[in-house]
């Protein structure tokens, strides 16, 4: 994912001797508009407190049956001179509903509001402009938000808490509770780009971050535990009952640097399904869960083509491409003679196995297994001309395709993404794998859910074969398809989703929505499973008996109802112009407004109405980010090249890696023109 961007400075650091230069190059186009990349950013002057004023941050989640409630607490600090506003982009999962967002200075707590986004930012910088410390929540990304926090004053310590819900699903009878803790670097090449964020700084490779990451969850999951395990960190685990456990994670600054994952599975392998209803004030909701049929695969498959796509560009570099050449390994070896195949790598172009599909014969699956054993990582990560190049592949008309992306998803064009995939639903599914410690998980369940696919995560080698096992079932047999939902007695609207695609997965179908008059009659659900028809049937008034009074569904719904939407926008589109997006903007921002819900087009701003006595000129500092966890320095292509002695800088841990024969030869390069410039002087 490496970022081919234009040198504007050059710093050298030499900490032993206190030298320090930096060297501006002129844009060639005469201006300062440059596309923003991530690049690295090392404290060398001392100022750690300004550099890092994220000083923790602080998960508290209670997981009640199938709904998380979740609260996020960090905490700003400034001990050094120089007042600052600190801006932090991270991350969250994709099925969040924030609604509700407060910040506290001192003994003084604010309540943050919801406004348009473009109102909002005005809210704020017209507070910050008066010297009252304010604090800002935009989306960048359904999974991607930017926190901004003005006027922290030397002494200061701000602490913002942001609440959100999250509907947690099981696969393969396994429930996921996952908390992103850092956003990866994101590949762009939109030119003059407008997505600030993209742009922020990352940390050295294993350079762990000043700031701290915590974690304490309480499980109660309404049915006995089978187990309880947490793949990613070292948490203490502790059941207090037969359905209830504590999970605990000590403050680290090296946590942080990696999706926080906690699986549990239900004794007997069970599923909580079941109906749950919310009676409002204004409005009622429902949610359902119904498990699905047991899997049937059948005697006879039909042979189907595959076309997989590796991702070797420099974010994939070291760990991720190797455990991905693990994965692809697998995949291979698992294809029937029957079937056909073929390989296409890509970073910032792409190359590929067969100009036509090759029968899965082991000298063929051999070859593809070399192209891939033989990857390196490095270069940039042009996804989507990779997909057109797969999706124009020849095939046999009677053969069913499924194109296989395996990628970490470090780039920000996800919704053209999603876009080209649903134009070309019809020619093949689309599966998704994300390969790494803390992948887009946006991009990737984007495109498997525009693909009518299935999304996979593989966190670290040790699970690449048994994810791979996981594919070929789902691809062998679908769980259930041709499912439908009929209502007798019980008047539910705008339920979501609209229409279901074929269940791959053993996962509970789910449906959320609203519902008028009484909480009576039933909801039934039927289907074509591998043993034959399928049919679930709910009585609503035996759930009511059960308690209305589950206030989560409010956002829960609203969260879905805005992701419909946005799907919607990608088809319609194509077909009414941009009318169809303005429509879908008014409709999202309405929800975000009514439901106090963070969305593309609403954000949270609170506002200390208490001015504050700003002394100095205020700093706007945006905070480091470590690089996950397996991601090398070839994920940043820089804007600054740093290059410090070995013993590191204040601010920063670990060893600074040794410099590069084109570092080397850019020294080489600024001692000549430091020496030109001697001369013309």
């Amino acid at each position: 994912m490496q970022t081919p961007t234009i040198l504007h400075a050059v710093t050298l650091s030499f900490l032993s001797t206190g030298l320090s230069f930096a060297l501006p190059q002129p844009h060639p186009d005469g201006d300062d508009d440059q596309t923003h990349a991530p690049h690295f950013e090392i404290s060398g002057d001392g100022k750690t407190t300004e550099q890092f004023p994220l000083k923790s941050t602080d998960v508290k989640a209670t997981i009640s049956g199938v709904i998380a409630q979740v609260q996020v607490e960090q905490t700003y600090s400034n001990t050094g001179s120089t007042p600052i506003e600190a801006t932090y982009v991270f991350p969250a999962s994709t099925r969040a509903a924030v609604h509700g967002v407060e910040m506290k200075i001192g003994e003084r707590v604010i309540i943050a509001e919801i406004q348009e986004k473009a109102q909002a930012k005005a809210t704020y910088e017209k507070a910050k402009s008066q010297n009252k410390t304010a604090s800002l929540l935009d989306q960048e990304r359904p999974n991607v938000f930017k926190m901004s926090v003005a006027n922290i004053l030397p002494g200061d310590e701000v602490t913002v808490t942001l609440n959100f819900s999250e509907k947690l699903t099981a696969t393969d009878r396994v429930y996921e509770f996952v908390y992103p803790t850092v956003v990866g670097p994101r590949y762009s090449n939109k030119g003059a780009e407008t997505e600030t964020w993209v742009g922020n700084p990352h940390l050295s490779e294993g350079v762990d971050s000043p700031a701290t990451f915590a974690a304490e969850v309480q499980v109660q999951s309404g049915m006995p535990l089978q187990s309880l395990t947490c793949t990613s960190h070292q948490p203490t685990i502790e059941f207090t009952a037969k359905d209830q456990a504590s999970v605990s994670l000590p403050p680290s600054g090296e946590a942080g640097n990696r999706d926080f994952v906690l699986r549990y599975r239900l004794a007997d392998a069970q599923v909580a399904s079941g109906l749950l209803l919310h009676e409002g004030e204004d409005d009622n909701f429902f949610l359902l869960n119904v498990e699905p049929p047991a899997r049937v695969l059948p005697e006879q498959i039909p042979a189907r083509d595959y076309v997989f796509i590796l991702d070797t560009s420099g974010s994939m570099n070291g760990f991720p491409l190797d455990t991905a050449k693990l994965l692809m390994r697998d995949l291979l070896g698992g294809i029937r003679q029957t079937d056909t195949f073929n390989v296409l790598l890509f970073a910032g172009d792409s190359r590929i196995l067969s100009e036509t599909p090759l029968q899965a014969t082991p000298e063929n699956i051999a070859r593809g297994t070399d192209l891939t054993r033989l990857a390196s990582g490095g270069g940039s990560t042009e996804l989507l001309p990779a997909l057109k190049r797969a999706m124009a592949l020849p095939k046999d008309h009677d053969t069913s395709r499924s194109i296989v992306v395996v990628t970490d998803g470090f780039v920000n064009i996800e919704r053209e993404t999603f876009d080209l995939v649903q134009s070309e639903l019809g020619n093949a599914n689309l599966f998704a794998f994300g390969i790494g410690s803390s992948v887009n998980r946006w991009l990737i369940e984007g495109m498997a859910r525009a693909g009518m696919g299935e999304p996979f995560f593989v966190l670290h080698p040790g699970e690449a074969s048994q994810t791979a096992s996981r594919f070929r079932d789902y691809i062998a047999s679908p769980v259930l398809t041709d499912i439908k939902v009929r209502y007798e007695g019980f008047e539910a609207v705008d339920v979501q989703p609209e229409s279901f695609p074929d269940v791959f997965a053993d996962r509970p179908i789910e449906l959320i929505g609203k519902w008028k008059g009484g909480a009576s009659g039933r909801i039934i659900i039927t289907g074509q499973g591998g043993a034959g028809p399928y049919e679930a049937s709910f009585d609503v008034s035996t759930e009511a008996t059960k308690g209305m009074k589950n206030p989560a569904l409010r956002p829960l719904w609203a969260r879905e109802k805005v992701r419909s939407l946005a799907d919607r926008s990608m088809i319609n589109s194509h077909m009414r112009g941009s009318g169809a997006k303005d429509e879908t903007k008014r409709e999202i921002t309405t929800l975000g407004l009514t439901y106090s819900l963070l969305t593309d087009y609403t954000s949270f701003v609170g506002v200390d109405e208490t001015p504050r006595e700003v002394l100095d000129k205020l700093a706007t500092v945006a905070q480091p980010l470590p690089l996950p966890k397996g991601v090398s320095n070839q994920a940043v292509g820089s804007s600054y090249v740093t290059v410090s002695n070995s013993g590191g800088s204040p601010g920063t841990t670990g060893a600074v890696p040794e410099p590069s024969a084109v570092g080397l030869l850019m020294i080489t390069a600024i001692g000549l023109l430091m020496h030109r410039h001697r001369q013309k002087d």
